[in-house]
């Protein structure tokens, strides 16, 4: 069964689990939202299900509570969006916000992607593929956004940071995206300009 979803004139998803984040400002006011950027996270790496995400793009990731928290607790980072393993979305940042996903990055020559993108993380690692469940939400929300906003590519983290950053990672299924949005560009192999 197809997942259906809403979003309000913020960029709010009423059936996502909203959880405020304070990493986020104001998009320019020129910013046109055309690029969405795949990512993922887990925290501690590897581990699944627990708060760490959450806290971290709260900033309230105790540098105590695991060795590789004391590295990364004092980022200020979000995402607009998460989706964990089983499928569950939580948001963080209204899409007509500009949330702090991307870092120094460049799409098509545009720099500062954070200006003009909406970041989606999947919970997981470059070591292991996603869950069917984490597609189903993933698909439904890539729907929602591309008939909402004037988005021209799909594209991993690892395309607008090449060198710095892996993810998604070699188990993300692009064709899965590919065969979704044929007229968009995935992957940053047939760029449009945004």
């Amino acid at each position: 069964m197809e997942t259906s979803l809403s979003i309000d004139r913020h960029g709010l998803v009423a059936e996502a689990e909203f959880v405020a984040s304070p990493n986020f400002d104001a998009r320019p006011a020129d910013a046109d939202i055309c690029l969405v950027v795949i990512h993922n996270i887990s925290l501690p790496p590897g581990e699944y299900g627990g708060p760490g995400i959450a806290q971290l793009f709260t900033n309230r990731l105790d540098p105590d509570e695991h060795p590789y928290y004391a590295d990364i607790h004092q980022l200020k980072v979000s995402a607009h969006f998460v989706i964990g393993r089983d499928g569950r979305l939580q948001q963080f940042v209204p899409c007509e916000a500009r949330a702090w996903h991307a870092g120094a990055s460049s799409w098509q020559g545009r720099e500062r992607c954070n200006d003009f993108s909406i970041g989606i993380e999947l919970e997981g690692s470059d070591a292991e593929a996603f869950t069917a469940a984490q597609y189903a939400t993933l698909h439904a929300l890539l729907r929602l956004l591309t008939s909402h906003y004037p988005i021209r590519d799909i594209v991993g983290h690892s395309d607008i940071a090449p060198g710095r950053k892996t993810d998604p990672g070699p188990h993300f299924d692009w064709a899965s995206v590919a065969n979704l949005f044929p007229n968009l560009a995935t992957t940053g192999k047939t760029g449009i300009n945004c």
